[in-house]
């Protein structure tokens, strides 16, 4: 680890910290012109292949808004590739799979002894960790089993994960098999980001929120949990954060996750006191929210603030990823705002 003392790892541990640390999901995007700069000469898939370009583009974005913590830059349905299925970014559409899973024979044919061949992202995990010591903490992070499951079998976004869920309704060995063969290689994948100096691990579930508890708990719950236990093998705290997920939280702690990531659908005190005010949880700013003036961008951050209650264990951050056409200016201002606000 490069900063296993720093307020970021120590407010994952649910322990005091001198104030409310921050980060935003994701911190490098269109958004930001440093960004678009480098977009023009690589592809978002060649940055995340190239550990110098990907650790220059983590490294700028988090000095470019002061952050606490910097989380690398990679994508979430790389492992898909070392997998054996191939996958491409479609303009304004997002990542398209080219053969989807439908059948038994498509999930029996996946690999999971090709983790390794990811070792670009831990490379690039070093990179960050070399440069920033133990100034800032660095997050890596993998796609949760469910929603890689999800890419894999719909082929790419949906609006109702039909394909997704027949496969777990009508053929839930199969399903099983293919969350099995997605822990293998997440786990794998996750924990070399570690070794090389990752602080901690975020597991995005972007998707799990088309699931009944119900479901969630039969078809979901118990790989995930087999996830973050292997994770935390490493000595890392992990962060599981999945978004529409309000009606899910108690049973997402009960992967054993010591950071719950909560979405700004619910009130940052009624998330927190779902889970018993147990460990540690993340957010919950409304990315939207980075589009509106200052005054009332700061009352809402302030609002949180609030929620939070001084409580050990608030990790400040958007209920979701920033959008690509915020203004940087408001990000930057809101870091410096919780900076310099929650110290008091």
């Amino acid at each position: 680890m490069s900063a296993p003392d720093s307020r970021f790892v120590k407010a994952c541990k649910a322990l005091a910290v001198d104030r409310t640390p921050v980060w935003f999901m994701p911190h490098a995007g269109r958004y930001m012109a440093e960004y678009r700069a480098v977009r023009k000469q690589y592809s978002l898939i060649e940055i995340c292949k190239k550990p110098k370009v990907a650790a220059e583009v983590t490294i700028t974005a988090a000095e470019a808004l002061g952050v606490d913590a910097a989380i690398i830059f990679a994508d979430l349905l790389l492992p898909l590739e070392v997998m054996g299925l191939p996958f491409h970014f479609s303009a304004g559409e997002g990542p398209v799979i080219e053969r989807p899973l439908r059948t038994k024979e498509d999930v029996t044919h996946l690999r999971t002894n090709q983790a390794a061949e990811l070792g670009y992202v831990s490379e690039a995990v070093h990179l960050v960790c070399k440069h920033f010591a133990a100034n800032l903490p660095v997050i890596g992070f993998c796609g949760a089993p469910f929603t890689l499951a999800s890419y894999m079998i719909e082929g790419g976004g949906s609006r109702n994960y039909v394909h997704a869920k027949k496969m777990m309704y009508l053929s839930p060995d199969i399903w099983d098999q293919l969350m099995q063969k997605l822990v293998a290689v997440t786990s794998e994948y996750a924990a070399e980001q570690v070794k090389a100096g990752a602080d901690a691990i975020q597991i995005f579930d972007s998707w799990v929120g088309c699931l009944s508890v119900e479901d969630y708990r039969r078809y979901v719950l118990p790989r995930t949990t087999e996830l973050v236990k292997k994770l935390q093998k490493t000595g890392a705290p992990v962060i599981y954060f999945g978004t529409d997920s309000a009606t899910l939280l108690p049973s997402m702690q009960e992967t054993g996750a010591e950071v719950i990531g909560l979405d700004w659908r619910i009130p940052l005190d009624e998330g927190w006191r779902s889970l018993g005010h147990k460990g540690a949880v993340q957010g919950n700013l409304d990315p939207v929210l980075l589009f509106a003036d200052w005054k009332e961008l700061k009352q809402r951050a302030e609002e949180i603030l609030q929620r939070a209650g001084g409580r050990p264990g608030h990790i400040f951050n958007l209920g979701h990823g920033i959008l690509p056409e915020t203004p940087v200016e408001n990000v930057k201002a809101l870091a410096k705002f919780l900076r310099e606000r929650s110290g008091d």
